[in-house]
């Protein structure tokens, strides 16, 4: 194996890939998608041989944590296969996925075998009325299924990824952190990205910052820091006496984390995204397919434009959207 590492212009070397592997998802959250979509045809997605010469590349120069994400990667068609055949590559470290959770009741123990060591599971609501006006779907009790049967099937770790935004669900984030406990999982609240059309979602007045989050939590609770990291984002704490349960906060407005970036994305068609919060990204799709299997001419390439990775962010709330993809575009 390669010692070729994957390090950028400011020194961060790049050890984690966020993978998505479909546009498509069973929910219309509408900080992710519109209500009415239009997927991308099929042929415009990696197929599986593409997406495992592309992370057996990222391997190669480096990368030993890959996040499979989607839209929904669940929906995709055969899906486990592809899991298995990345589990198995050379190098990877950790197989981790993100879900929505309508999918896990059925495929947790699948899942499991293939290789997924850790799952998060995107949970915004336990009040059913809540869940169904962000998801657009009534699914709230298949999500909890879903949750149960991950828990059953004792992955490494499980954790909860909730979007606050005020007036919407921030009533939540109590009830949300009290199922967390209950249910022996982590929970990370993460504050609201503008990706995508948001002038229907008047991002500016949802807004809620960690720091509001984490000061409603501490009327209740005392909360202790942790030297803790999945690799991630998060700023992690315990509940004073009490460490069954993980609490991250993902701050990419109020306390961003680009000082540290360690990862970039790539999208189910194969442009690879070196920042979120930034328009630009590198078409792979054309080098896959022109060499087959080859990791050598995707290596190059990925050395090669890895100087495009910006300093930072510029997320700026109130000046609405900057990027305009849509998240279940870029993979979540």
């Amino acid at each position: 194996m390669s010692t070729t590492q994957l390090v950028d212009s400011f020194g961060r070397r790049i050890s984690y890939l966020r993978l998505s592997v479909t546009d498509r998802c069973d929910f219309r959250c509408g900080y992710c998608m519109n209500e009415r979509m239009t997927f991308l045809p099929r042929n415009q997605i990696l197929s599986f041989e593409e997406i495992e010469t592309l992370v057996k590349a990222f391997t190669e120069l480096g990368v030993g944590k890959v996040r499979v994400t989607g839209g929904e990667p669940l929906v995709r068609k055969d899906v486990i296969n592809l899991l298995g055949r990345l589990g198995a590559i050379d190098g990877l470290k950790e197989l981790v996925l993100t879900s929505n959770g309508s999918q896990l009741a059925e495929q947790a123990a699948a899942i499991k075998a293939a290789g997924v060591q850790r799952i998060n599971i995107s949970l915004d609501a336990v009040d059913a009325d809540i869940f169904s006006r962000i998801t657009r779907r009534n699914s709230l009790q298949q999500v909890l299924d879903g949750i149960e049967a991950a828990r059953r099937h004792q992955f490494k770790r499980i954790k909860l990824n909730s979007v606050i935004m005020r007036g919407i669900n921030d009533d939540q984030i109590l009830p949300l952190l009290e199922f967390a406990r209950d249910s022996g999982l982590d929970i990370s609240y993460i504050e609201e990205m503008p990706l995508g059309d948001v002038t229907t979602r008047a991002l500016g007045s949802k807004f809620m910052s960690s720091a509001e989050i984490r000061k409603q939590i501490e009327q209740r609770f005392t909360l202790v820091p942790t030297t803790e990291s999945s690799g991630g984002p998060a700023r992690y704490f315990y509940i004073e006496g009490d460490r069954r349960t993980r609490i991250g906060f993902i701050s990419p407005h109020s306390h961003n984390f680009c000082s540290s970036c360690n990862r970039v994305r790539v999208t189910a068609e194969g442009k690879l995204i070196h920042c979120l919060g930034d328009e630009g990204a590198i078409d792979l799709k054309p080098v896959l397919r022109t060499y087959p299997g080859n990791t050598v001419p995707v290596k190059q390439l990925l050395l090669e434009t890895i100087r495009f990775k910006p300093e930072q962010h510029t997320f700026q709330i109130r000046d609405g959207v900057q990027v305009i993809r849509f998240m279940n575009m870029t993979g979540g």
